[in-house]
């Protein structure tokens, strides 16, 4: 396998945008089958064993929520 760099991708969207982009995620979580999702310009291949969190951050001037899918690169077969 190649390894690849650790690489950060955001991008901002606006209402319309975003709540789109979270109608096609969750289609496509809903399958139960490995997926590509696009992000900015990079295109992500999410395999079906991925495991999906919400989380919750606060500090004295910000609160996140975070929508993550994370899973292991070394065993990713799509």
């Amino acid at each position: 396998m190649v390894d690849k760099p650790n690489h950060d991708s955001e991008k901002i969207y606006t209402h319309k945008e975003f709540s789109a982009k979270l109608r096609r995620l969750a289609d496509l979580i809903e399958t139960e089958k490995h997926f590509e999702f696009q992000i900015a310009s990079a295109r992500i291949h999410v395999p079906d064993r991925a495991i999906f969190s919400v989380e919750h951050e606060q500090s004295v001037t910000e609160e996140e929520i975070e929508f993550q899918i994370r899973w292991n690169r070394d065993q990713a077969q799509v």
